[in-house]
């Protein structure tokens, strides 16, 4: 019997890439779910997407090609345009006289083979490899750097010879014309960012050229530089897409533009502000899909997770989330708030801004200038029969007395504040003149995070720490101890790390700690007595994370502060 003729199962089975017993299992699932094989078989890790793949190129007679780490030839990747590379998961990787060799996720889907086979005119040699490697290269080989390039040398050849200033010929040209190249270059940029996963871009004004920054997983990189003639250009289009005034460059704006890449909605918030060397524009990139996780998927560890989900199951009572900007704090509530029952429940939030959409949950954007604050809309919320209300920061007494007095009457509340640690929450709304009996009879509990980057799982190694080093985050070093660190891949831009975990710090009210709030304790008092009865702080949660091999000591020291 052929190898093409045989099923995969049984070639998954020879191969030894799975067992009976495995196969056995997935096909009761599949049974009962209706799920393909191939994905029960993969998000169960019962098989690795490399062993399918090598299992399809044995069951069709076609090579298998590992693309990490393969060198491929730009001008033959780009005789595929992207859009048509990421809708059938297909690459070009070779060139041979007329033939062209295309990896393939799907090596038999003819639609594919015949579109790309028409818009190159060569006859196509099928590969199969992995839908990772096929990211990994798609992401590579069509970043922004490459698409705007040319978008770039457009402009410079149609830059208008007539003596007037570029930035009105611009305007013109873009109320005219839909298909300029500032419009290719702008959403090349906007692209390159939804490909990288990143969630803000930062268009900066330098001399000479301005930079455009993504930052990915937190941290800030150089994606690309706009010439000075081009920047007004860039501005333009930008405020266009955003619904701003092209021709307000002193104030500050705020704007909203809808972006669809791959089959998918974005969000993306737009600010601007005038530096001293030209206006500066910051887009922050919303998905939904990726914004609303479960309350399992934050990265809690050990009881904590049990800890804060019998908080938020609390009939009435104020819990804070508290932590620096982007720390994650929007996140964890809005996993909390998908955690609810809003089938049941009458559940309001007032955000600045409404970042996202919640099914069946009642959200109040702040409006200054409808003089809706936080407080007035608290206030209103009060009046429309809440029974669970999310505040989307507490920034002054008036603010945290009226949540207070909703907390007391009968209301669950959840609110942000910007403190250090849990502990400090409550001493910070001391200080904003909140009396401390009403404090310690309405907080149930409150909640530290930071955001750290994970190692790339593609390119992490363990290695032997020495002494020093584990000293930097409080450990000591036992024999044999490993630690794990990336070594930086395609997969990971070279940086060695891949996505962010939380570190949380909880601290759930106690007679003890309410004795200290009303005797007015200092915030390192209330921390004394938190570690005392079992809080594991920041430091250790994130030490934890070392010692657990999901992040490095120089991540963790770079986002806790360490005793």
């Amino acid at each position: 019997m052929s190898e093409k003729s045989r099923r995969l199962t049984d070639i998954l089975l020879e191969k030894g890439f799975i067992t009976s017993e495995q196969l056995e299992d997935a096909l009761k699932e599949q049974k009962v779910t209706g799920v393909p094989l191939q994905k029960i078989l993969l998000d169960k890790k019962t098989v690795s997407s490399e062993d399918l793949a090598k299992a399809l190129s044995f069951q069709l007679d076609i090579p298998y090609v590992r693309l990490a780490g393969r060198k491929l030839d730009s001008q033959i990747v780009q005789m595929v345009p992207e859009d048509v590379a990421r809708r059938y998961k297909a690459i070009p990787v070779e060139l041979e006289g007329d033939v062209l060799s295309v990896a393939f996720v799907s090596p038999l889907n003819l639609p594919a083979r015949d579109e790309i086979k028409s818009l190159t005119g060569f006859k196509i040699n099928p590969v199969v490899t992995t839908e990772k490697d096929i990211d990994i290269a798609i992401n590579q080989y069509y970043q922004v750097r490459e698409t705007s390039k040319q978008a770039l040398i457009d402009m410079r050849m149609q830059r208008l010879s007539e003596k007037r200033s570029e930035e009105a010929a611009v305007i013109e040209d873009i109320g005219n014309i839909d298909d300029l190249p500032v419009v290719k270059l702008v959403n090349s940029v906007l692209e390159g960012a939804v490909n990288t996963k990143c969630s803000d871009i930062h268009f900066e004004p330098q001399e000479p050229e301005m930079m455009v920054r993504y930052r990915i997983d937190g941290i800030l990189h150089d994606i690309m530089s706009i010439p000075r003639h081009v920047e007004p250009a860039v501005l333009s289009r930008l405020k266009i897409l955003a619904n701003l005034d092209i021709t307000e460059r002193r104030e500050p704006q705020d704007g909203h533009i809808s972006f669809e890449k791959n089959g998918r909605d974005y969000d993306i918030r737009m600010s601007t502000l005038l530096t001293v060397a030209g206006e500066k524009v910051v887009l922050r990139i919303l998905d939904k899909e990726n914004m609303l996780f479960t309350l399992d998927k934050l990265g809690f560890r050990g009881d904590d997770e049990k800890h804060f989900r019998t908080l938020i199951t609390k009939p009435y009572g104020m819990i804070l989330v508290t932590g620096p900007t982007g720390s994650g704090k929007t996140t964890t509530l809005y996993a909390v708030l998908n955690q609810m029952n809003a089938k049941t429940e009458n559940i309001v939030t007032i955000e600045n801004p409404v970042e996202y959409r919640l099914n069946r949950i009642n959200q109040i954007q702040v409006d200054p200038s409808a003089k809706m604050t936080f407080a007035t809309g608290l206030r209103t919320i009060l009046r429309q029969d809440p029974d669970k209300i999310m505040v989307g920061e507490i920034r002054d007494s008036e603010t945290a007395e009226i949540a207070i007095q909703a907390a007391l009457t009968g209301h669950l509340v959840l609110s942000t504040l910007h403190t250090n640690d849990a502990p400090s929450a409550v001493t910070r709304a001391v200080d904003m003149g909140v009396e401390p009996f009403l404090i310690a009879s309405t907080v149930i509990g409150t909640l530290a995070q930071r955001l750290c980057r994970t190692i790339c799982p593609e390119c992490k190694e363990e290695y032997e720490p020495d002494r020093d080093e584990l000293g930097m985050i409080g450990l000591e070093l036992e024999k044999g101890m490993t630690l794990a660190r990336g070594k930086g891949c395609e997969y990971c831009y070279n940086t060695g790390f891949r996505g962010r975990t939380s570190i949380f710090e909880i601290m759930k009210m106690s007679e003890g700690i309410r004795e200290l709030i009303l005797s007015r304790a200092s915030s390192t008092e209330i921390k004394k007595q938190a570690i005392k009865e079992g809080m594991r702080t920041l430091q250790e949660n994130g030490s934890q994370k070392v010692l657990d091999k999901v992040s490095t000591v120089e991540e963790v020291k770079r986002v806790v502060y360490m005793d």
